[in-house]
């Protein structure tokens, strides 16, 4: 019996230990659930890392940054209770000068890469930028589905060496691809007649449409191929990521992150705001 005793005493005890021990585990985990939100929470001021880049964001004529990233960071910081503070940085730069601790977080377009993501944790995305085609009215009238552009009579053009020659030989490979040591060249080329269609990543193809709307036109609703932008903070900061997560969410959910992304990208309602040489 009192070896039978002792037995269930030392369970006792061990059991005791353990749940001490698990509890003391478990404290100090509840405690850190979000020790990076609750130091922008006490600063009061979300730091956001950015480069100034049309119309992800750029300058307005009284020296004020406007832009997507802006809008995006400034109803971040709003819907939060905080202020916000920009922090301008080379894009060469923004991920060390992240992980220096310079700012909360990266709101600047940066695509979700397999490289970058060892160095910095990424969010979902916000936005989806990509490669979209503009086509000449006159040559691709009534063109429309992707079909219509891939055939050995049509002519597209692309800057040479750009991610969007890969792109348009994979999604036309019939066509003929045209290349051009820049955009401003392959865009004048179909402005001339002389192509059907160029190939460039958004929002280039989006706003030439706009300001030649006599000559060209998009004829595909979807872009060709799709970006995932998404915010960037540093490894380890699981408590941002998530909260930064529920937030893109709720505005993906009510339409705000779409409205402001086609305001700055298939529209040049804004350009009269923004400050020359930009």
């Amino acid at each position: 019996m009192k070896n039978i005793g002792r037995y269930f005493k030392n369970k006792c005890f061990k059991s005791a230990i353990t749940a001490f021990l698990g509890l003391a585990v478990a404290l100090p985990s509840m405690a850190q659930e979000t020790p990076n939100l609750d130091k922008i929470n006490e600063r009061g001021t979300l730091r956001v890392g950015m480069s100034t880049f049309v119309p992800w964001a750029m300058r307005n004529t009284q020296g004020e940054l406007i832009g997507f990233e802006i809008d995006v960071a400034k109803r971040l910081a709003a819907d939060s209770g905080w202020k916000v503070e920009f922090v301008p940085t080379a894009w060469d730069g923004i991920i060390p000068a992240l992980l220096a601790q310079k700012f909360d977080v990266i709101i600047g377009g940066m695509s979700v890469t397999p490289e970058r993501s060892k160095s910095v944790l990424f969010s979902t995305p916000y936005s989806h930028s990509g490669v979209q085609v503009a086509a000449n009215k006159e040559l691709a009238a009534g063109f429309s589905e992707f079909s219509d552009f891939d055939s050995r009579r049509v002519k597209i053009a692309a800057r040479r060496g750009a991610f969007t020659v890969q792109v348009a030989r994979e999604t036309f490979p019939k066509a003929k691809i045209l290349q051009f040591d820049d955009d401003a060249q392959a865009f004048q080329e179909v402005l001339n007649g002389n192509a059907h269609a160029v190939i460039a990543s958004s929002p280039k193809p989006e706003h030439e449409a706009v300001k030649n709307a006599d000559k060209l036109f998009i004829p595909f609703s979807e872009r060709l191929s799709k970006g995932n932008e998404a915010f960037a903070v540093r490894l380890g900061e699981d408590d941002k990521k998530a909260f930064f997560n529920k937030w893109i969410q709720a505005r993906t959910d009510d339409g705000w992150l779409e409205e402001r992304y086609e305001y700055w990208f298939s529209t040049l309602d804004w350009q009269n705001q923004v400050a020359t040489g930009q």
